[in-house]
């Protein structure tokens, strides 16, 4: 099949042109696009991590399958604001992509975060979690927090991608990773993140056993 790459901005000037087609087996993901693109330009290897991906104008993650015709774009940091890497999805989580988003020369450490969905909570045996989110407003309201706490802790920058959907024991849920040029700081920035995602962000979780189902916080 074929894809029909755009460029703007950046990737448009160190590319030196506006589009591409790509051609791409049946079945090809968003992740498969940009290895076939980061090892065809080197300049878009060089800003992995710094970019986000639109497909046919809506913003898609690596998981997204592709079709024949599709128009992908590569999006770099708009005016006015740092990219940031937030992520809400029910396809897998990367830790990885987290870290490639925070990592840098300035960086000294990098501290991460993997929740994972347990066999046992509060006394009761879990067959399966539910998660449901309010999406616009916990993605935006995931990015502010990047935003507040890297002005908090100077230096630091970080990452977090959430699940929604079915989970099973042992699925991962969420993955953060925050990077600072000292160890204190990327801790504490880390640490900061998991703590104000589960108090602030309108993301709810169902917890499902034996026992029946409860919504966490509010009750059966």
């Amino acid at each position: 099949m074929r894809v029909h790459v755009q460029y703007f901005a950046v990737f448009r000037e160190r590319l030196g042109r506006s589009d591409e087609a790509l051609e791409l087996p049946a079945g090809a993901t968003v992740a498969d696009a940009i290895v076939q693109l980061a090892a065809r330009h080197p300049p878009i290897e060089q800003l992995r991590g710094k970019f986000r991906v639109a497909v046919n104008q809506d913003f898609a993650d690596d998981a997204r399958t592709l079709a024949d015709g599709d128009e992908l774009v590569l999006i770099p940091p708009v005016a006015g604001g740092s990219c940031r890497h937030v992520v809400l999805t029910d396809h897998t989580l990367s830790l990885d992509r987290c870290i490639a988003a925070v990592r840098g020369d300035g960086m000294g450490g990098i501290c991460t975060f993997t929740g994972m969905v347990r066999l046992h909570s509060h006394g009761a045996t879990i067959d399966h979690l539910e998660y449901e989110a309010y999406a616009p407003m916990a993605v935006k309201t995931m990015t502010e927090l990047c935003v507040e706490i890297e002005a908090e802790i100077p230096g630091t920058h970080v990452a977090v991608e959430h699940r929604v959907g079915r989970l099973a024991i042992g699925d991962v849920a969420v993955v953060i990773a925050a990077a600072a040029p000292h160890r204190a700081e990327a801790f504490a920035a880390c640490r900061a993140m998991i703590d104000r995602l589960k108090d602030r962000v309108p993301i709810w979780k169902k917890e499902v056993g034996a026992d029946g189902a409860e919504w966490v916080g509010l009750g059966p």
